[in-house]
């Protein structure tokens, strides 16, 4: 038995097939949405995705969003959504650098210093799901 996913940007369409589980970052921590889940409805915060399906993991980096589960399907609409395997770890260090700079030079401005820490949020997310991509490859291949 398999969910029916499907991940939307305000872009396109970034996934869209079968998944034997869906693991998401909530604000309260992450949960693993199975075939059969009860309705659901959360919010999405910054951070890695796992879809599983046939024995494979597929990690996307994702920012902030809503999800949508029925039980046979879940949607993801997320603001942002990045397969892991398209991430430079190097280059998210850089804006992530970039992102806490920003944030030192715009803490008397609310507004600027709320965008800065969406910035911030969002790189670290990205981060976060490269190590974990590097990790999980360096397990499944026994390095």
């Amino acid at each position: 038995m398999s969910l029916h996913l499907e991940i939307i940007t305000p872009d396109h369409v970034i996934f869209e097939g079968e998944a034997d589980s869906i693991s998401l970052p909530t604000p309260d921590g992450e949960i693993t949405v199975l075939p059969h889940h009860i309705p659901l409805m959360s919010i999405l915060v910054p951070g890695s995705m796992v879809v599983r399906r046939s024995g494979e993991e597929e990690i996307f980096a994702v920012s902030g969003g809503v999800i949508e589960v029925d039980g046979k399907s879940i949607r993801v609409l997320a603001d942002t959504a990045d397969r892991a395997e398209g991430l430079e770890e190097e280059a998210i260090l850089k804006a992530k650098a970039a992102a806490e700079k920003l944030l030192t030079e715009k803490r008397h401005d609310v507004e600027g210093f709320a965008e800065a820490t969406a910035i911030l949020d969002h790189e670290l997310g990205r981060l976060k799901t490269v190590r974990r991509r590097r990790a999980t490859r360096r397990t499944s291949t026994g390095s």
